[in-house]
């Protein structure tokens, strides 16, 4: 019984990890050091971008297996770095099995940034990406607009549900859309820069990062999956705009 509640637990801390953006490796060993902090020896873990597999087994030479199924996948750097002090603490401090739940459940409940705080830094980050990117203040400002209408959309999206793959081509359609229809109305801005700056909400930096550090730590399932989500995410945002300049020089004749 022992035994099955750490299991769970462990296994509940690397769904937390896994849905908020860590890495394989990350939640293999953050399993493996909850399980030895409880003088759990034998513990094997599998981990993908999807599911959570860890199997332990006791000193009676019975195995307990343990399955979680991920379904939707964030970035939330702060629960990973919370899940990870947590497992490095029971080392010095193994708490019991109650406290070490509610500290489990405390971490996956805790709140995000409001909605409105997180549109208004999704606006900046846009419009300052535009500069980076050699964008003029006209761009900056367009830009930021840019970023909270595919924040909000993003946002609406998801609530609904849809598909991850549709949601990146209607962003990416939206930044094509605000970028063309502003620098047809007000000569001056540069398209390219307010697309570039808009759309970048939308890369999958984590994944492609991440990707490459499953790759490099020899977790290739994890590493080729995560590499061809980006790929998939990256694909997604070309259609959206190229979909929209398609329709935009077919109505209008040109850019």
């Amino acid at each position: 019984m022992y035994n099955d509640e750490i299991v769970h637990i462990a296994a509940e801390a690397g769904k937390i990890m896994l849905e908020n953006g860590g890495e394989t490796y990350r939640v293999e060993q953050t399993i493996s050091m909850i399980c030895n902090a409880y003088n759990i020896k034998s513990t094997e873990s599998f981990v993908t971008p999807t599911v959570v597999m860890i199997s332990i087994t006791n000193q009676m030479g019975e195995t307990t297996t343990v399955i979680r199924r991920i379904t939707s996948r964030t970035v939330n750097l702060e629960k990973i770095s919370a899940i990870n002090n947590l497992s490095r603490s029971l080392y010095s401090s193994p708490l019991l099995m109650k406290d070490l739940k509610d500290e489990v459940k405390k971490i996956e409940s805790q709140q995000r940034y409001s909605e409105k705080v997180s549109v208004f830094a999704a606006g900046i980050t846009t419009a300052f990406f535009s500069l980076l990117f050699g964008g003029n203040i006209r761009d900056f400002f367009i830009a930021f607009i840019a970023g909270i209408l595919i924040t909000l959309l993003s946002n609406f999206l998801n609530k609904l549900d849809v598909n991850g793959f549709f949601i990146n081509v209607l962003g990416g359609a939206l930044a094509a859309l605000i970028a063309l229809v502003f620098s047809s109305l007000f000569p001056g801005f540069n398209v390219d820069k307010i697309i570039i700056g808009s759309i970048m909400l939308l890369v999958p930096g984590l994944a492609i990062t991440n990707g490459i550090r499953d790759t490099i730590a020899g977790d290739l399932l994890s590493g080729l999956s995560r590499s061809l989500e980006a790929l998939m995410i990256a694909a997604a945002i070309a259609a959206g705009t190229g979909i929209v300049f398609k329709i935009w020089i077919y109505i209008f004749g040109g850019v």
